[in-house]
């Protein structure tokens, strides 16, 4: 047994060794170690709280000893009007706080408090986005904003930006003793922007568009619109002044576009009108009524097997669209042909002015104007931006006599309806004109004498823009000059 007894003593010596050291101090929860530590271990190093977690760390025991404390980063944002000190432990890709490794006690107590910035804010540098967002897709990029706007160079001569102003058409259309120029309403917007012209009285004695032309023009602030309104409320002064649809020579304007120059005196002015004014449009609207003794509602001709046509029908709002390719030789179908996209709008009757038709194809005219982004009017109403398309169908007397309308424009009607009835002055004979199917007055005739065959009462029924696109509408003018047998030289 003697030999074992060094090395019992020896245990016990150790043994002792040990319960003679201090034991590790856990300190309680929230309350840092202090950096000497545990035995054998290296201090553990402090991890930074993201600024958008608010911290607050457990008071330390009284009993125990206090190791020095790791001042407390303040999550309060910059006062306002200072800049935020710069945070050299933020990642740029994460917008989170890197590791920070712990400092001695002194050099800790010797610190500032840390001023964080809030989230996203670093420096003077532009915000960063919240981590979560940056799986979401980039918006778009905001477009650059636009150049103010060219003068607008248009009868020989210059419209500055942000001018309205009254131009002179002076066509050769007699000779130069009694000659006098045509009036051109002009509005040039200080911001740039596509150019609309508006044009009436083609015919001349369709005088509502003369008046929708005027409210359109004086009613525009050029320093508030982007491009260029360009009006002429008289194309056809020959026939205004008489009080005719046609010109002096008794032809129709409406069947010699795009003219020609060395053609006949028709010829010449729908050359000059043409070449002068409307192959500077981008959009043109041909401002019509009914003929002879009738009336439209509101209404639109467009050829709707042209896409551009039926955008521009689609722009002017909540009207009726009938589909008609326009007449050989017409204003419209010309500068369709020439790559301008043009329709006719057809509203009330001749030789009259009705507030109605006039205030519809006002808004009508706005509410394209609005579309395009060129000028917002205070007092339009949201319309419906879906345009109307019908088929139609005239209804035509049966015989002559004197026409008494029981229906009034824009009455829907049914299968049988009385829509009028004519009565011969002599022989007291008469008859009943009623609906032959479901339908909408989009046209007929004032009350007058008429003769068998006369058409009397035009029927839109709705359809697809398909369906309208198949059946042409017809001439919009009737006692035009058949289409193709104008005299275009």
């Amino acid at each position: 047994m003697r030999p074992y007894i060094p090395l019992v003593l020896v245990m016990l010596f150790l043994q002792c060794a040990q319960a003679a050291q201090p034991s590790a101090t856990i300190p309680p929860a929230g309350q840092s170690v202090a950096e000497e530590g545990l035995p054998g271990h290296s201090p553990a190093p402090e991890i930074a709280v993201p600024a958008t977690v608010d911290t607050e760390a457990a008071p330390a025991s009284p009993s125990q000893p206090q190791a020095a404390e790791t001042p407390t980063p303040s999550l309060a944002a910059p006062a306002a009007g200072e800049s935020p000190p710069p945070d050299t432990n933020s990642s740029p890709t994460t917008n989170a706080l890197a590791s920070v490794t712990a400092k001695p006690p002194a050099e800790l107590a010797s610190q500032q408090p840390i001023a964080l910035h809030p989230p996203g804010h670093f420096g003077g540098a532009p915000g960063l986005r919240d981590p979560a967002s940056l799986l979401q897709p980039e918006p778009p990029a905001v477009p650059a904003p636009l150049a103010p706007a060219m003068p607008l160079n248009l009868l020989q001569s210059q419209v500055a930006p942000g001018t309205a102003t009254r131009l002179a058409w002076s066509p050769e259309d007699s000779f130069s003793g009694i000659a006098s120029a045509t009036p051109v309403l002009v509005v040039h917007g200080a911001k740039p922007g596509p150019r609309v012209c508006l044009a009436a009285a083609i015919h001349g004695d369709e005088v509502n568009g003369i008046e929708v032309v005027r409210h359109i023009l004086y009613g525009i602030d050029p320093n508030l619109l982007s491009g260029s309104v360009i009006g002429v409320p008289i194309v056809n002064m020959q026939g205004f002044r008489r009080g005719s649809r046609y010109l002096s020579d008794r032809r129709d304007l409406n069947r010699y576009f795009p003219g020609h120059a060395k053609g006949s005196a028709a010829a010449r002015l729908a050359a000059s009108f043409f070449n002068e004014i409307v192959v500077h449009c981008n959009y043109l609207v041909d401002i019509h009524t009914g003929s002879l003794a009738r009336t439209n509602l509101p209404q639109l001709r467009a050829d709707l097997t042209k896409p551009s046509a039926v955008a521009l029908a689609k722009s002017l709002g909540n009207i009726a669209v009938l589909h008609n390719k326009g007449a050989k030789g017409s204003l419209r179908r010309a500068a369709l042909d020439r790559g301008i996209p043009a329709v006719t709008l057809e509203a009330g009757e001749p030789n009259t002015f009705q507030e109605s038709a006039i205030t519809q194809s006002v808004t009508s005219i706005e509410h394209l104007l609005n579309l395009l982004s060129m000028y917002t009017f205070s007092d339009l109403k949201p319309r419906r931006a879906d345009a109307g398309f019908y088929r139609a169908q005239w209804v035509r007397a049966t015989g002559g006599g004197m026409l008494f309308s029981r229906v009034n424009l824009g009455q829907e009607v049914k299968a049988g309806d009385l829509l009028g009835a004519v009565t011969d002055p002599i022989t007291n004979q008469g008859f009943k004109v009623v609906a032959p199917r479901d339908g909408l007055i989009i046209g007929m005739a004032l009350n007058q004498v008429i003769q068998p065959g006369f058409a009397i009462y035009h029927l839109g029924f709705p359809v697809s823009i398909q369906e309208a696109a198949s059946s042409d509408a017809g001439p919009e003018d009737f006692g035009a000059e058949p289409a193709g047998e104008g005299e275009a030289y």
